[in-house]
C-alpha cells in the first residue's frame, strides 16, 4: 500500500480526492449511488449540519440503521470531522439502545425510520439532532439546538473514532473504545493479508455496526478505491443468488453459518441423492469437490477471488471441502478490542481448523502455556488493540497491561509454521473430574456434523456435561409436542445423540444428557451463541 493512513480524516481525504470519479457505495438494484466525490460532498454537507446543531469534535453521534450506502456517509461525517461514532446493532432491545446512549452520552442520532420506535421518547427528547439514514433528512431536533456553535477538528491517531459496544458470549455490555489508529492499522493488516484495489467489487452481507464488516468490508475498499454494495433486504437465500449474478462480486465477507447452511442444506444432499455423486464422493472425494467447487465459484458470479470467514470458528468438515474444492476463502480471527484483525489465513493459503499467522503489524504470544498440551492464553500488542473500554477503568486493567499486551481470553496453540489454533474460551473451558480441560467447542462440533443438526451447545450441571441441541426445521414436528409419538421420536433421536457423540470423543468429554431445544439459540451479532443465558437448566425451551 503505497500511502500509510494516519487517521480516518486522512483516509476520506485521500480516497475522496484520488477516486473522485469512481463510484464509491451503492444498493444492489442501483439505487443509492454515489462517486467518491459525491461520497465526500455528501459528509461535508452533513458534518456541517451536525455542527450547526453544536455537535462539536469530541461529540458521540449513534447510528442505528440497517446496511445502506447512507450508512459510511454518517460514519465519515463524524469519525473524519474528529467526532465519535457509536454504532448499534439493528437487532438490539429497546433498554439496550436506551442504556448505550445514555451510557456513551451521544449528541446526535441517525436511525432509520423503520428502528426510530424502538428509541424511547425520553433519550430522543434529549437529542440535539435525529437524523434519518434513508434520505439524511432531519427527523427531529432538541430544544434550542439550533446554535451554529460546532466545531471540528482533524483527528490524530490516538484520538477516539469509535465506541462499540459489545457483550459478546459471556454477558454485561462493555463499550469499546477504538481510535484512528487501531483502524488504520486494520485497513494494512487487511491489505498485507489480501490485496484489493479500485476494480474490486464487495458485496456487503454482514451489520456494518460490528467491527468485522466496519473494517474489513467498509474501510479497507474505501482506501484503495473499491466499490461497496448493499442489500435492500436481509441475506436469504432467494435474495443472494440472483444478486451474485448481478454484482458479481470479487469479494465478500461472511460468518462461518453462512457457507455452513450452503453445505449442509444443498451441496450434502445433492452428493446423497445421486448415486453417481455418492460414488464420486466415495471413491474420488477431490475430484467431485474440485467439480462443486467450480459450480460455487459460479453461483457466486463467477468472480469470487476473496470470500473471508471470520467471527467464530468454522466446521473442520465444510472447511475441508472448501479445501479440496479450491474455493478462494479466507479465514480471520479476531475480536472488537482488536478492530478486529489479530490472525489471518489468505485465500489458498488456510490450514484446516487453523486461524492463520499473526497479522500484519501485530505481535503475538501465548501465557501460561500447558507444557503438556502447548496450549496458552493468546495475547496480542499492536496498532490495532484499544485504548480501553469506555468508563470502566477496572475492565480495562483486567485485559489490557501497562505495556500494552491485550489478553483475549482464548486458548491457542501454535504450530511450527506459526499458524495458531483456537481451542476455546478461558471462560467456556470445563475442568473435567481429574482436572483435565474439556473444550465444549469440540464436543459441538461433533454434534453439529450429525445429519439434522441444526446448532448445538454443550454446558456443564452438577458435574455432568450436557448437550443443547436445535434440529433443522423438518426434523420434528412441534405442532404434535405433547403427543405420544413426537416424545418417541425425539426420545430415540438423543438417544442417537449421546451414542454417537460418547464413540466419538475421549473418556472425559462424554455426555451425559441431551436436551433438545424449540427455539434457536440467542445469538451475537457475529452468529456465535450467548453462552451464559444457557448455563442453567430453564423450565420450557
Amino acid at each position: 500500500m503505497r500511502h500509510k493512513f494516519s487517521s480516518l480524516e486522512d483516509v476520506f481525504t485521500y480516497s475522496t480526492s484520488k477516486y473522485a470519479k469512481r463510484r464509491s457505495f451503492a444498493f444492489v438494484d442501483g439505487s443509492g449511488a454515489m462517486t467518491y466525490a459525491e461520497f465526500g460532498e455528501k459528509c461535508h454537507i452533513l458534518s456541517d449540519k451536525l455542527s450547526s446543531f453544536g455537535v462539536s469534535a469530541g461529540d458521540k453521534v449513534a447510528i442505528l440503521s440497517a446496511n445502506t450506502p447512507d450508512w459510511p456517509v454518517a460514519f465519515f461525517s463524524v469519525t473524519a470531522f474528529g467526532r465519535i461514532a457509536v454504532p448499534m446493532l439493528t437487532e438490539l432491545s429497546t433498554s439496550e439502545i436506551s442504556n448505550i446512549l445514555t451510557h456513551s452520552e451521544a449528541k446526535a442520532l441517525f436511525v432509520s425510520k423503520r428502528l426510530i420506535e424502538k428509541v424511547p421518547e425520553k433519550i430522543l427528547a434529549k437529542m440535539r439532532v435525529v437524523f434519518y439514514t434513508d434520505d439524511l433528512s432531519v427527523a427531529r431536533t432538541g430544544e434550542d439546538a439550533y446554535t451554529c456553535d460546532g466545531t471540528v477538528s482533524i483527528p490524530m491517531g490516538d484520538t477516539i473514532a469509535c465506541i462499540i459496544y459489545t457483550s459478546g458470549t459471556s454477558g454485561a455490555a462493555k463499550g469499546v473504545m477504538l481510535c484512528h489508529r487501531n483502524f488504520c492499522a486494520n485497513i494494512l493488516e487487511a491489505w498485507h493479508a489480501h490485496h484489493v484495489g479500485r476494480k474490486d467489487v464487495f458485496l456487503s452481507i454482514l451489520p456494518l455496526a460490528h467491527t468485522y464488516e466496519m473494517s474489513i468490508g467498509m474501510l479497507y475498499p474505501f482506501a484503495v478505491g473499491a466499490s461497496v454494495y448493499y442489500l435492500n433486504r436481509p441475506p436469504t437465500p432467494s435474495v443472494l443468488l440472483p444478486n451474485f449474478k448481478k454484482i458479481r462480486p470479487t469479494c465478500m465477507l461472511s460468518v462461518p453459518l453462512v457457507i455452513e447452511k450452503i453445505y449442509k442444506s444443498s451441496i450434502l444432499p445433492t452428493v446423497k441423492g445421486s448415486k453417481f455423486l455418492s460414488h464420486l464422493h466415495e471413491k474420488a472425494p477431490v475430484l467431485l469437490s474440485r467439480i462443486i467447487g467450480i459450480r460455487l465459484k459460479k453461483t457466486f458470479g463467477g468472480r469470487i477471488k476473496f470470500f473471508g470467514i471470520g467471527g467464530a470458528k468454522l466446521d473442520e468438515q465444510v472447511e475441508r471441502f472448501l479445501h479440496r474444492a479450491r474455493f478462494p476463502y479466507a479465514i480471520g480471527y479476531g475480536l472488537t478490542e482488536c478492530a478486529p484483525l489479530i490472525c489471518n489465513a489468505s485465500p489458498f493459503k488456510t490450514c484446516v481448523g487453523s486461524t492463520g499467522i499473526a497479522a500484519h503489524g501485530v505481535q503475538i504470544r501465548l501465557d501460561n502455556v500447558n507444557p503438556e498440551t502447548g496450549e496458552g492464553e493468546l495475547v496480542v500488542k499492536g496498532d490495532n488493540v484499544m485504548p480501553g473500554y469506555y468508563k470502566d477503568f477496572e475492565r480495562t486493567r483486567k485485559v489490557l497491561s501497562d505495556d500494552g499486551w491485550f489478553h483475549t481470553g482464548d486458548l491457542a496453540f501454535k504450530d511450527n509454521k506459526d499458524r495458531y489454533f483456537i481451542k476455546g474460551r478461558l471462560g467456556s473451558v470445563i475442568l473435567g473430574p481429574s482436572g483435565e480441560n474439556i473444550y465444549p467447542e469440540e464436543i459441538e462440533g461433533v454434534i453439529n456434523d450429525m445429519p439434522g443438526i441444526n446448532e448445538s451447545l454443550v454446558v456443564e450441571r452438577d458435574g455432568h456435561l450436557v448437550a443443547l441441541v436445535h434440529f433443522n426445521d423438518n426434523v420434528l414436528d412441534w405442532n404434535y409436542e405433547n403427543e405420544d409419538r413426537f416424545m418417541e421420536d425425539m426420545q430415540r433421536r438423543q438417544k442417537e445423540i449421546l451414542e454417537f457423540v460418547n464413540s466419538h470423543v475421549n473418556r472425559s468429554s462424554r455426555i451425559s444428557e441431551v436436551e433438545v431445544k424449540k427455539e434457536p439459540f440467542v445469538k451475537t451479532a457475529t452468529m456465535k451463541i450467548k453462552r451464559f443465558l444457557y448455563k442453567e437448566k430453564k423450565e420450557k425451551n
